[in-house]
């Protein structure tokens, strides 16, 4: 165990979390302590609050820095557990006919656990989608297995993942791949933050720059013969004429799958993204001081959000799932608060 201070910490579903912090240097003993623990790309960092984990990951990042005065601090960079895959190359070609797409999403972190020194000690559960797919990833691309995952996820009837990190009943710390298809959902109740009250403050942003209703997805080469010109495979152009009829200027979009070869794994992945495209995007953001209501367990939680003020004069009473969360923990007189991310239905 060494003190951190200045710890700020986030989690993401669909998205790879952070932690940052400092660990202050007062004396030879801590030196020695710190030398031997933190080995960026090998430490493993675990984040307790009382018996709860609320974090783990990898430190990848570590900086030595000294004051005007010689006090001497080691800055701290790291990653989620999911940060690991990211940095594992599939180098062995796998294949996968009408397999549960959960399983193929199984089956490579299988790959990266059965190699020599690649097991982290990941773990899931059996759970199945009820959509199987067929897919072809070969070594020659170079993909990374956590570029692989998210491609996977990312087509219609597709679904979220995320590597957790919980204390089982025996009170080990586990760290634990989480798959809902189409999304994680966790919890049985809705938690009710309002505002005033719970809710210290919020974000509302609504982007359109995003924004999409005509859409076409590009995939992989099919031209095998180098003496005649290349085209790469590409999806229908896929239209909202009900948004256009409805007086919407024509706004175009488009994806890259630039290892995708079959036509109809193209298609999904357009009616996806064209899908997702069509709404502006709002990710609410509501900062909540922390009791005992929130948990670790928060992401992917129903929480019903009541707010009044000048905007929402009838009130606003709506549930949103939360999809992202930052923790900063009480130092010096601030108070513990949590920034939630939260998904608009």
């Amino acid at each position: 165990m060494l003190p951190v201070q200045g710890v700020s910490l986030d989690d993401y579903i669909g998205k790879t979390g952070r932690l940052t912090g400092t660990v202050p240097i007062p004396n030879a003993e801590i030196a020695a302590r710190a030398r031997r623990a933190l080995q960026p790309g090998r430490t493993a960092v675990w984040v307790e609050r009382g018996r709860d984990i609320w974090w783990g990951g990898i430190l990848w990042t570590l900086s030595l820095a000294s004051d005007d005065r010689g006090r001497l601090g080691v800055q701290l960079q790291c990653g989620g557990w999911e940060s690991y895959l990211y940095r594992r190359l599939l180098l062995t070609s796998q294949q996968a006919a009408q397999v549960d797409q959960l399983d193929i999403a199984r089956g490579l972190v299988d790959y990266v656990q059965n190699t020599a020194g690649g097991d982290i000690g990941i773990t899931y559960d059996t759970a199945v989608s009820g959509t199987v797919r067929d897919r072809t990833f070969s070594r020659y691309d170079l993909s990374t297995v956590g570029d692989l995952l998210d491609q996977l996820a990312a087509v219609e009837g597709g679904f979220e993942w995320r590597i957790g990190s919980h204390r089982d009943p025996d009170g080990r710390r586990v760290k634990v791949m989480q798959l809902g298809s189409p999304t994680i959902r966790t919890g049985t109740s809705d938690i009710v933050l309002t505002h005033p009250g719970l809710i210290t403050s919020y974000t509302w942003p609504v982007d359109a720059t995003s924004l999409a209703n005509a859409w076409q997805s590009r995939g992989a080469s099919v031209n095998s013969n180098q003496a005649e010109t290349s085209y790469p495979l590409t999806s229908p152009v896929l239209i909202d004429d009900t948004a256009i009829g409805e007086g919407w200027p024509r706004l175009d979009g488009s994806s890259d799958y630039s290892t995708v070869e079959q036509q109809g794994t193209l298609d999904a992945h357009a009616r996806a993204d064209s899908t997702a495209a069509r709404s502006p995007a709002q990710i609410p953001e509501i900062t909540v001081r922390v009791d005992g209501t929130l948990t670790p367990a928060l992401l992917g939680a129903t929480v019903r959000v009541r707010i009044r003020d000048l905007w929402h004069a009838t009130g606003l009473d709506a549930r949103f799932r939360v999809v992202g969360m930052s923790l900063n923990p009480p130092e010096r007189g601030r108070p513990e608060t949590a920034k939630l991310y939260l998904e608009v239905p």
